[in-house]
């Protein structure tokens, strides 16, 4: 269901759907909306299914799926999406040993928290690159992306600074969490801070 939902969202946006997905960590989310809670290793082990079972949807091979959590009689997906060769893969999450480890298994972008600092996420880059080479992946082909730690309208000078060296370590995307005026949020954004970004690059 979710590839399908995907696909739908891509062939509806003319081709702009992107899936982002992790293993899950947000307990009380999960529970408030009556998603099982399951062991992390569990989630991981579904989370690799999940890849595979979209990938393989979004590819010509319509044949069955059959893994430890989810059997699939055939993996029909019609339409396909737009997106060639599929929907980009973002994997979220830092985790040294599985996720950075699916993300050069699967994934075309990877999403890393940036509460650690720059250094954290450069390290944790590292970390990727090993298993880029291990799976023998070019490194470069993956989109890196963090979700900022500083907030951009507390602190601009800070952020910016944060973000010029995520830039030199080779992010493309920095994203942030408005606050709870998501309207003025994204106007004041616009306004302070996008421009100053230009210099950057």
């Amino acid at each position: 269901m979710l590839a399908k939902t995907v696909t739908t969202l891509d062939v509806l946006s003319g081709g702009r759907a992107r899936l982002g997905i992790g293993a899950s960590w947000y307990e009380r989310e999960q529970l408030g909306l009556g998603v099982p809670v399951v062991p992390v290793a569990e989630r991981f082990e579904r989370l690799e299914e999940t890849l595979r079972i979209c990938l393989q949807m979004w590819s010509a091979d319509d044949g069955p799926f059959n893994g430890k959590h989810y059997q699939l009689a055939e993996t029909i997906n019609s339409p396909q999406p737009l997106s060639r060769p599929h929907p980009p893969i973002m994997i979220g999450g830092g985790g040294e040993k599985k996720t950075l480890l699916l993300v050069a298994r699967y994934a075309d972008a990877c999403n890393l928290f940036g509460r650690g600092g720059i250094d954290d996420v450069a390290r944790k880059l590292d970390v990727l690159r090993g298993h880029c080479a291990a799976e023998g992946r070019d490194y470069d082909t993956i989109e890196k992306t963090v979700v900022a730690s500083q907030a951009p309208l507390d602190d601009t000078d800070a952020f910016l600074a944060e973000v010029s060296g995520y830039a030199a370590l080779g992010v493309s995307e920095v994203q942030v969490t408005p606050d709870r005026h998501p309207v003025e949020f994204a106007q004041r954004l616009g306004d302070e801070v996008l421009p100053r970004l230009a210099d950057i690059g």
